[in-house]
């Protein structure tokens, strides 16, 4: 039987990747030392590895494909098939962002201010990418870790570090002065085995389910019932991805409604509607919305 090598992101993406995997249909279960997850796909043989080395493997054919940041992808310069992006992060669904980052107190208040100063990130090729583009020269290091505590100890100038939301960085007294680079969750696959068919389409279906998943992610669905007379009412106050399903019931003169909404809307909208005339509502999850 063909098998499909897939590396799985270990570190900060573990949890919410065997998240979304779930949802997706695939339940895998890694024990508390292994690199070698269980998945409920005889196709599928996953592995864990970190994402700043997973775009490495998979160019180097160790892996067929992986899930991995744009960011590690570009900074490994590894030639790798970017399959498609999965938008979503340990907090949330929202890109990451590499900042540069001094403390509150710096007089430096720009980039250009960084002038003959040290800077210390994990993303050392892009950040040496983003100061040679404004030419201003800088010593960039390799930080093994604790990058945060370095600028606060004052071993470097400022920082280049990961954030999804800004707020570790406040926490320990830094400012944001600028942004590196953006990236998203990728899958990325080996340029031979992609030319292979039944990978390809193996990869393409994984990839399809996942981004379902992610789009169900703060969606979910609205059933109801609504006497004819009322329905213009209840649609006009009713979001929707498109039309709402609307079909009529065995009770003459009702219809049922079904739609698909965000949830953060659901509490500000089902007592609209209620006041419209919309009865037996209900409120279900979503696993997976496929385009």
């Amino acid at each position: 039987m063909m098998k499909l090598k897939l590396g799985l992101p270990k570190g900060s993406l573990q949890e919410a990747t065997i998240r979304m995997f779930k949802k997706a249909g695939f339940n895998i279960s890694i024990g508390s030392r292994s690199y070698f997850p269980f998945i409920d796909d005889e196709e599928i043989t996953p592995f864990l590895l970190r994402a700043q080395e997973m775009a490495r493997y998979v160019a180097d054919g160790a892996l067929d494909c992986g899930i991995t940041g744009n960011d590690w992808t570009i900074e490994s310069g590894k030639d790798v098939v970017k399959v498609c992006e999965l938008i979503y992060g340990k907090q949330g669904l929202r890109p990451v962002r590499w900042v540069l980052a001094v403390p509150n107190d710096s007089k430096i208040k720009k980039s250009e201010d960084l002038k003959g100063k040290r800077i210390a990130t994990e993303l050392v090729n892009a950040t040496k990418s983003y100061f040679k583009k404004k030419k201003i020269d800088v010593d960039v290091e390799f930080s093994w870790g604790a990058t945060e505590a370095k600028v606060g100890a004052g071993l470097v100038d400022a920082i280049v570090e990961l954030t999804e939301t800004g707020a570790s960085l406040k926490a320990n007294n830094l400012r944001i002065i600028d942004t590196i680079c953006e990236s998203n969750t990728l899958i990325v696959a080996n340029k031979d085995e992609w030319n292979n068919k039944w990978k390809r389409e193996k990869i393409e279906s994984i990839a399809l389910l996942l981004k379902g998943a992610i789009s169900a992610e703060e969606k979910v669905g609205l059933k109801m019932n609504v006497e004819e007379k009322n329905l213009a009412k209840v649609i006009k106050a009713l979001p929707a991805m498109k039309k709402p399903t609307i079909s009529k019931l065995s009770q003459k003169g009702w219809c049922a409604i079904e739609t698909i909404v965000d949830e953060r809307i659901v509490r500000k909208i089902i007592p609209q509607l209620k006041a419209q005339g919309a009865q037996g509502i209900i409120e279900y999850p979503l696993n997976k919305v496929i385009a």
